[in-house]
């Protein structure tokens, strides 16, 4: 599977993928990861995302199951590519991620490489010109540096 946005088309090429290896990191998979996976909707993809993004880590099939209202039969061919990791959001190795466009100003100026003058700005930015698409959109309006933008890219998530 070369292709980063190849959907697995049948519970045999899950299989497949399972043997080569493959693992979808349930509490780090992007809607696209979930979207991978057959059978699950773009709306399930989206609830698990904002789930994890919230701080809820799943730790089994169980748990996705009851976030999805689904039995846990249904899910249960996908559990052989589906990792349950445990992270520590304190950790400086698991980085707090957060949405500028929802994020009130204390926690902007937590992030690294944020101080209250560039929160300031984050938030004075977002209520003149609206959200913020996208990670280029951020980095235009508020006039950063590509450098700037690359370390804090990991701290910013658009969901």
């Amino acid at each position: 599977m070369k292709d980063p946005y190849y959907r697995l088309q049948s519970l045999e090429e899950v299989a497949i993928a399972a043997e080569l290896g493959i693992i979808l990191d349930v509490n780090r998979a992007s809607i696209d990861d979930w979207l991978r996976l057959p059978g699950l909707s773009i709306h399930q993809a989206r609830t698990l995302v904002e789930l994890t993004t919230m701080g809820v880590q799943f730790l089994c099939l169980e748990d996705i199951a009851a976030a999805l209202s689904v039995p846990v039969a249904r899910l249960r061919p996908l559990e052989p590519i589906l990792g349950f990791y445990f992270y520590d959001h304190d950790s400086v190795e698991s980085p707090q991620r957060c949405n500028p466009n929802l994020a009130p100003l204390q926690d902007l100026s937590q992030l690294p490489l944020v101080d209250g003058a560039l929160a300031e700005r984050i938030v004075q930015e977002r209520l003149r010109g609206g959200n913020y698409r996208n990670l280029a959109d951020f980095q235009r309006r508020l006039g950063l540096k590509g450098d700037q933008v690359a370390q804090l890219m990991h701290y910013l998530q658009w969901i």
